[in-house]
């Protein structure tokens, strides 16, 4: 099963402006955790609006699990069920009188029995991290990260099988933020979902993707694991993006040959970077 797009462009009708996708084919399995990166107007969000139908390509396809999703007669209720997509701030979106009620809200557009809908809100509440003492609040008695998390919620009660964020850590402080990613992170390996997390900081990404589609002008640029993508500092750069601050220090230290004339060595984090600097200045001392 997979979300699969097949040589995608796409136009908004009142732009005469570049094409906001142009040709783009990619495919995105289950149980993947895909950072798509790029500058403010890459096409990153209308890339992802296509995984599920909410935009129609004006050229080629979008197929999910082999079958064209705007074929005649093709079900976008019951995909969206199952490719669920989260907007930029999408507390914004929090309407119900209470927690457990706005939670409820997107099983209940499934014509699930109600008991079914009231297991999958306290599920799902669970899951976030959302006490029962949250559950008869008003949403917007709580903080900006309690009600991103509220807002996930009600997209994991559906139990999809894609979960696609669009800048999910927007505006949050930096405790806020790690909770967000960590919470996505157990999502990704305790309920195997697969996650697509949008955003412009490569920097957010680099500690917990697989692989990362890199957006601009429309087109898809680079699409790797996240080594493979930080190779290209300075094409990255030309297109307003930055490497991990890490990955920034190894890749100038083997610029000034540190690491040997062919090093075969690459760093995101903070832990990589210091074992491979120890390791060499360890090797080093050993043969004085």
């Amino acid at each position: 099963m997979s979300i699969k797009l097949e040589n995608v462009s796409y136009q908004y009708k009142d732009s005469k402006r570049r094409p906001a996708l142009n040709h783009v084919s990619l495919e995105i399995g289950k149980e993947e955790f895909i950072g798509i990166a790029g500058h403010t107007g890459s096409g990153k969000s209308t890339l992802i609006q296509h995984f599920n139908g909410l935009i129609k390509p004006t050229e080629g396809n979008v197929l999910f699990d082999g079958r064209d999703i705007h074929e005649p007669g093709y079900s976008l209720k019951e995909l969206r069920g199952k490719v669920g997509l989260s907007f930029q701030y999408p507390e914004h979106q929090l309407f119900e009188v209470t927690v457990f009620d706005d939670v409820c809200f997107g099983p209940k557009n499934l014509d699930l029995p109600e008991d079914e809908i009231q297991t999958r809100a306290k599920e799902a509440l669970e899951l976030v991290g959302m006490d029962e003492k949250y559950h008869e609040k008003s949403p917007f008695e709580l903080s900006g990260g309690q009600k991103r998390r509220v807002a996930i919620a009600g997209i994991i009660a559906m139990k999809p099988e894609y979960l696609i964020l669009d800048e999910p850590t927007a505006g949050l402080d930096p405790l806020g933020r790690d909770k967000i990613l960590n919470l996505l992170k157990k999502l990704h390996e305790e309920e195997g979902i697969t996650i697509i997390l949008v955003t412009h900081s490569m920097e957010e990404i680099a500690d917990y993707v697989g692989r990362i589609l890199v957006m601009d002008k429309g087109h898809l640029e680079f699409d790797g694991t996240p080594e493979e993508v930080f190779e290209h500092r300075e094409e990255l750069e030309k297109m307003g993006l930055t490497i991990p601050f890490y990955a920034a220090i190894t890749d100038d230290l083997k610029k000034a040959g540190y690491f040997g004339e062919n090093p075969e060595i690459s760093a995101i984090t903070l832990q990589e970077a210091k074992e491979a600097i120890l390791t060499k200045w360890k090797r080093d001392h050993k043969s004085c």
